[in-house]
């Protein structure tokens, strides 16, 4: 790669983390100050290009690429290759045939070792990709690493136009007096500190304004990663503040904070509608009854193993394959490919993961329901815990039963008699086959699929 562009694959990078740390704790669009002072916000490109200092001066982790055995072959390979590149050296004046012999055999080697594309990793420097003696090959997504530095300002956001180099330090809207300065190390903890201090007024407004969407589908600000001028004004603001408050006191408990929210007056209130109140607010703003809406993919998916017993509730651990043998997992330690995303998830709006994500866009498609129709995994479900209701004394008992467990409640009486009518109409089908119709029609259902 030609160093300009080096440089601005790099100062890409940088500005990603920026954007990411600053939207996601501060909810302020720094990165919009990158090639001038923001246009709507009290941020300058001082203030952006001293928190890129930050970044620039971390040490990132590194990433296996290749596996133990062809890591061993690639040390080899170069190694000799090595050794008949110092023999062409000496050639370089000879244009001999035993020049033009070692010329291919570099090539042949070269093409015939495991590597990996350095382009499509984002890997930032020609020296990047390397193998330890006793590891994988590896990747370091750093222009230098580690090194602790203060940047220059890139004019227009060019890196291959600098001017004056601005010390590290944190957001000047957000400090009393003069900011607090980022120089121990990387930076990196001083940031995390100020977070937590000098901002924890707006940080802690900003997680008690992401915990409110999650819980009611819409934030007390409807702009969660834009607290600046250009977003909404919290429909709430006393609340907000209480609540923000209350999560410091608390110290920054957000078991606390789930808790105050769901026994809540407000967070117990029934979805139903009304016309008085779809008149006044239509969009629900006053939050006068409960939002209804569809639980997110990992829930979805963990209720569906937590109804048939067979939920793994271990904490902590490596990731696993989705779809592969070891699925009882909860689906948080899923393994996320950034450019391969599992295809339910995509199915049921699973953010996109490449770049900070807001919030959830929320979609409603029939291939959506025809997942829970067809997918094996639902129908393993089903097959799992029909097995388990089989036991009943009858159906009326399965029927309960198995209401019970998927909708915490008894069935009424046109329901239960609906279940009574469907499993008796077997057609000599076995009667677990017919039960396990049956639990999966019910997995279908909206008051399995929604929170009400």
């Amino acid at each position: 790669l030609a160093p300009d562009v080096i440089k601005q694959v790099v100062a890409d990078e940088w500005d990603e983390r920026i954007d990411a740390v600053s939207r996601t704790f501060l909810g302020l669009t720094v990165s919009c100050a990158r090639c001038h002072d923001h246009k709507f916000d009290p941020i300058s490109s001082q203030d952006y290009y001293a928190l890129a200092g930050v970044f620039a001066s971390s040490q990132l982790g590194d990433r296996p690429l290749l596996p133990q055995d062809e890591a061993a072959r690639v040390m080899q390979a170069r190694e000799i290759v090595r050794e008949l590149e110092e023999q062409l050296g000496k050639l370089k004046k000879d244009e001999t045939e035993p020049r033009q012999g070692l010329e291919q055999q570099i090539a042949d080697i070269r093409n015939s070792t495991p590597h990996y594309d350095a382009v499509s990793a984002h890997v930032m420097v020609d020296s990047s990709i390397y193998v330890e003696a006793d590891g994988p090959d590896l990747t370091k997504l750093e222009y230098r690493p580690g090194e602790a530095r203060d940047l220059p300002m890139f004019v227009r956001g060019n890196p291959s136009n600098t001017g004056k180099v601005i010390e590290r330090h944190f957001l000047s809207v957000l400090s009393k007096d003069e900011p607090r300065k980022l120089n121990n190390g990387s930076g990196r903890r001083d940031l995390v500190e100020a977070l937590f201090t000098e901002a924890r007024d707006l940080t802690a407004r900003v997680i008690v304004n992401r915990v409110w969407e999650q819980h009611f589908g819409q934030g007390l600000v409807r702009t969660p990663s834009d607290f600046g001028s250009q977003g909404d004004p919290p429909s709430h603001p006393e609340l907000l503040d209480y609540l923000a408050n209350e999560l410091i006191r608390h110290g920054w408990s957000l078991k606390w904070l789930h808790r105050e929210i769901v026994l809540s007056a407000t967070y117990r209130q029934s979805s139903l509608s009304h016309p008085e109140g779809r008149t006044v607010d239509p969009e629900n703003r006053l939050l006068w009854r409960m939002n209804r809406r569809r639980v997110e993919v990992e829930m979805l998916r963990d209720a569906m193993l937590a109804v048939t017993g067979h939920l793994d509730r271990q904490q902590g651990g490596p990731a696993y394959d989705l779809d592969g043998p070891a699925q009882q997992r909860r689906t948080v330690y899923g393994q996320i490919h950034r450019h391969d995303l599992n295809r339910v998830l995509r199915l049921f709006d699973f953010p996109e993961s490449t770049s900070h994500s807001p919030h959830r866009i929320h979609t409603t498609t029939p291939l959506q329901q025809l997942f829970v129709l067809n997918a094996p995994f639902v129908q393993q479900q089903a097959d799992l815990l029909a097995t388990q209701l089989a036991v009943g004394s009858s159906d009326q008992a399965r029927i309960e039963m198995c209401y019970y467990r998927l909708f915490g409640r008894t069935p009424d009486a046109t329901e239960l008699e609906a279940g009574r009518e469907f499993l008796s109409s077997s057609h000599g089908e076995q009667a677990t086959t017919v039960l396990a119709d049956y639990v999966h029609a019910l997995l279908g259902l909206n008051e399995f699929l929604y929170i009400d």
